[in-house]
């Protein structure tokens, strides 16, 4: 059965089977990304019709084409498109998508399709075909270690199945947006399961009850466009990697921002410092003005003594006739 866990995955060169593994991680080149068109802003898109139980959230908008059946009332923080032509041109990109990356050449063979507690470095992987699917096992881990750049594509001939409690996780700074399920059938999530990436389905997805996806539930990739989606109580949060053309002008935004702020920077150094200057200059004012006071004061002071002084070279002694003695009994009138 594919869900039992194995430690030995295949890597198909020139036509043979070479055994590989698995020791922490495969060291794999990670392919070009998956380019989704206008289905990148979905968070779900379907065909045939999408039904719903509970409190279902959704980020990012609501597709559906050709159907026209929404039931269950799911919160949809996007847009709804629903049998319109923003649904069919998001239904249109949806197929060239998937046939991208289901035409991806050279992968890596996932032995019995097993990825629960596997460490995965970027890359493309497939089923080996005994079976024909990729799942992930009761409680079992899968994780996908690389950083911002890295791309992992996952090509099913048929289902993808990830049973209770089975988790999808990121390490190094990867991003959910960088990974991609390429599904032959039908893509079932079951209850409590944590996934991550963009589900291509052929066929229909299922969500079983309170099951969180970072990424895109895309179901009905076939030509007639047939494939319905379930949810119950789940969170699906839509996740987008900037493109080229947004990288670019982010960063120079960025840049732009950087400058602003160290013109900012450089202006308010050039303020201070003159208002620096400026205290510096007034305190040495100041103090020049208490100098020239200090010494005009003491030029005065200087100036009055030396109005007060005797003449040089005179007598200090009092000449005039001589006074009557003073009587020191007492006046006797």
């Amino acid at each position: 059965m594919f869900f039992k866990r194995r430690a030995v995955i295949g890597l198909l060169v020139l036509g043979s089977l070479i055994p590989l593994t698995f020791a922490g991680g495969v060291v794999a080149a990670g392919p070009s990304s998956v380019g989704l068109g206008t289905s990148d802003s979905y968070g779900v898109l379907a065909g045939d019709m999408i039904t719903n139980t509970g409190a279902t959230s959704i980020t990012g908008d609501l597709g559906l084409h050709p159907g026209t059946s929404v039931t269950g009332s799911p919160t949809v923080s996007g847009a709804s498109n629903v049998a319109n032509g923003a649904a069919l041109q998001a239904k249109t990109d949806l197929r060239t998508a998937y046939l991208d990356a289901e035409g991806r050449s050279g992968p890596i063979l996932v032995a019995a399709g097993a990825l629960g507690g596997l460490t995965l470095s970027p890359g493309l992987y497939k089923d080996d075909g005994a079976p024909a699917s990729l799942g992930i096992a009761t409680g079992q881990t899968l994780t996908l270690s690389g950083d911002a750049s890295s791309v992992w594509i996952f090509q099913s001939a048929s289902t993808l199945i990830t049973e209770t409690g089975s988790h999808v996780v990121l390490t190094g700074g990867a991003l959910a947006c960088n990974v991609f399920w390429q599904v032959g059938s039908s893509a079932t999530l079951k209850t409590s399961s944590t996934f991550v990436g963009t589900v291509l389905a052929y066929d229909s997805i299922a969500l079983q009850n309170s099951v969180t996806v970072q990424g895109r539930m895309l179901a009905g990739a076939q030509a007639n466009g047939a494939g319905a989606l379930t949810m119950d109580t789940d969170t699906i949060t839509k996740t987008h990697c900037l493109t080229a053309a947004e990288a670019t002008a982010a960063a120079e935004a960025a840049a732009a921002e950087a400058a602003r702020v160290e013109a900012a920077r450089v202006e308010a150094a050039r303020v201070e410092a003159a208002k620096v200057t400026a205290a510096k200059a007034a305190a040495a004012k100041v103090a020049a003005a208490k100098k020239a006071a200090a010494a005009k004061k003491a030029a005065a002071v200087k100036k009055a003594a030396s109005a007060l002084a005797p003449p040089a070279g005179g007598s200090t002694s009092v000449n005039g006739p001589a006074l009557p003695p003073v009587n020191t009994v007492g006046f006797t009138g």
